[in-house]
Formats: C-alpha cells, sequence, structure tokens
C-alpha cells in the first residue's frame, strides 16, 4: 500500500490547494452541474493521492461511489481512488480499514456501531443518505403496519442486518419485545420473495434494490421503512475513514469526506443519471427502478460534524435497547470516540 509523506512538495502543495478549495470548487461544480457528466469540474494540479475505498458495488444506497469516480469527484480533490467491492463481514471490513488494506468504507451505521464499540480504529466522517430498508407483506396477510407484525415471523437475509436490527428498535419503541413477540427467520435476500409466498413467513425485510423489486414484481405491501417518524431525517448509510490516515493525514480524509458529500448532493439532484451509472453493479433491477429508488432516498440528507454526531448516538442508544450494544456503553462517550470532524 502507498503510505503517505506528510513533509513531502507534493503533499505540501496539494494540503495547501485542498485547504483552498475544500468547499468552494464543490460548491461551484454542483451548482452548475448539467444532467449530463461534469465537465466543468476544475481538478487538482500535480499527482493526485491514491486511495482504496471499499463498498458493496450491489447496494443502491452507495450509488454516490461510483458516481464520485465517474463525475471525476474524487480528481477534483486530488484522489485516484481505487474502488474494492467487500463482500465479507463487517469486522472483517473495518480490520481491514483499521490495519490500511483499505483506506476508507461506506456502509450502514446499524452493521458499523456494533464492531466500533469493539474498538477498531476507524473514525465516521459523514452521513451519506437515509433510506433503502423496506419491511414487505402480502395484500391478503391482514398485516398493515408494525403491531400487526405480534405473532407472526419475519424474514431477513442476516440475523446481524442493519434491516433487522431497524426493524427490532421501532417493534421494541411500539411496546413489542422482537424477542419474544416476533420470530425471525433468515434466508438468502432473492428467496425471500419465496419465503413469503410459501407462507413460511408473514413479512420480509430487506434493503435496496433486492428489497424494492420484491416488491413490485410480487405486488407486496410496504408496511413500513426507516423514513418513518422520528427516522425520517436520520441518516443510514455512513462513511468510515482509517483512523492513521485521519491523523496524519487530515488534508486527505477531508478531500476523501467532501468529495463523497458532492457526488451525494449530485446523486440527490441527479437521480436519472446516477441510476445509469449504478446501473452496472445491479443487473437485476433496469435504470427506471434504481432512479425510483435513489428518489425514495434522502441523498440531500447527508449530514456532518456535530448533527452526525448526534445521530450516531441516537443510533447507539436504540441499539441498547434490544440488546445490541451494551447497556454500560455511554452513547455520546462513544459518539465522540468514533466520530472525526475532518471538514473543519
Amino acid at each position: 500500500m502507498t503510505s503517505f509523506d506528510d513533509t513531502s512538495p507534493a503533499s505540501l502543495s496539494r494540503r495547501a490547494w485542498l485547504r483552498k478549495t475544500a468547499w468552494s470548487a464543490g460548491a461551484a461544480a454542483l451548482g452548475g452541474a448539467s444532467l449530463g457528466l461534469s465537465s466543468s469540474l476544475a481538478f487538482a494540479d500535480g499527482p493526485l493521492t491514491p486511495l482504496k475505498l471499499s463498498w458493496n458495488a450491489g447496494a443502491i444506497c452507495t450509488a454516490p461511489v461510483p458516481v464520485a469516480v465517474k463525475q471525476g469527484f474524487f480528481k477534483q480533490r486530488g484522489l485516484e481512488v481505487e474502488l474494492i467491492n467487500f463482500a465479507g463481514s463487517t469486522d472483517q471490513l473495518l480490520e481491514a480499514i483499521a490495519t490500511g488494506k483499505s483506506d476508507a468504507g461506506v456502509g450502514m451505521a446499524l452493521r458499523w456501531i456494533k464492531p466500533l464499540e469493539q474498538g477498531f480504529d476507524v473514525k465516521l466522517t459523514a452521513g451519506i443518505h437515509g433510506g433503502c430498508m423496506r419491511l414487505l407483506a402480502t395484500r391478503t396477510s391482514g398485516i398493515v403496519d408494525l403491531p400487526g407484525l405480534k405473532g407472526h415471523t419475519i424474514g431477513v437475509s442476516d440475523m446481524a442486518s442493519p434491516t433487522k436490527n431497524f426493524f427490532a428498535i421501532t417493534l421494541k419503541k411500539l411496546g413489542i419485545d422482537p424477542d419474544s413477540q416476533v420470530q425471525w427467520r433468515q434466508y438468502p435476500a432473492n428467496l425471500l420473495g419465496e419465503a413469503l409466498k410459501k407462507g413460511e413467513v408473514q413479512a420480509i425485510a430487506d434493503g435496496d434494490p433486492i428489497i424494492w423489486s420484491i416488491r413490485e414484481s410480487d405486488h407486496l405491501v410496504e408496511v413500513s421503512n426507516n423514513l418513518c417518524g422520528e427516522y425520517q431525517n436520520r441518516v443510514c448509510c455512513v462513511l468510515g475513514v482509517r483512523g492513521t490516515l485521519v491523523r496524519k493525514d487530515r488534508a486527505t480524509a477531508q478531500a476523501l469526506t467532501q468529495a463523497l458529500l458532492d457526488a451525494t448532493e449530485w446523486t440527490a439532484n441527479h437521480p436519472a443519471d446516477a441510476a445509469a451509472i449504478f446501473a452496472e453493479h445491479a443487473p437485476q433491477a433496469d435504470v427506471a427502478q434504481l432512479t425510483a429508488m435513489l428518489k425514495s432516498h434522502t441523498d440531500h440528507h447527508h449530514p456532518v460534524g456535530d448533527a452526525f454526531k448526534k445521530e450516531i448516538a441516537l443510533y447507539a442508544d436504540d441499539l441498547k435497547t434490544v440488546g445490541v450494544l451494551n447497556n454500560s456503553t455511554d452513547s455520546t462517550h462513544f459518539a465522540n470516540r468514533v466520530f472525526a470532524d475532518v471538514l473543519v
């Protein structure tokens, strides 16, 4: 892996340029972006800094990642980013970031918070967006809201998935014990619809694009999602950066964070174009479907600073209620420890 020399002339020059342009260039580029490729972006002079960014190429919520490559947001910030499609466990991903096999990653807050509690040296620097988790039932089931799930079985793709965690939390807040008053059953994500048809489960929950496609093909009812009630303005997808990179090369961590924020805002403003860019990673869904998914997400909501840190603490509180985090964990202290404000 390429090491970073903070004292080299190229590094010092790049740092000066990044400080000068960290906010103004992004704002200008976004203001003038058209529906086509962003040919008006100003790119950094000199050599680009190489970075490795891990992501789940099959998840539409990570669409800003290929957008940042295709639209030049990374290069605008002086970065040459190599994308790594990571399909392993979250613990393996965070370990890869913490140990320098990757420099950063994009993933789901409700999957990352528990392993971060264990002490991985990864810092959350920004929220990316909200939305993309859905709970479905058949039109004949009689299940029209979350209380209707009491006594039923819910199919999920992973017993530690962010979707399972989220709906367990929301059930708990409604006074329904997610461990004793509902049952959870695991299936491969692409077989969740079949399990519902066979009556093995009465509801299914997962993330886009798979759950959206199942809803459309099987004409299912969307009982709930992660943009309801108090969660309508809560981020679900986050950026995590290697702790040593934050401490030793803050300008690069800042550049990466700002590039993804720029790409996320561009995605919000141009969902059809972002869907077309992402489409090669989701052959099971057409561009029109992907566009509709992105329009339903809250890519305009990408918190940073104290606002983002507060959302981390709120999720930590939530996860304690369902026994995922230790009750002794101080949520505010935890948020302070895992968050890094690289944009100041």
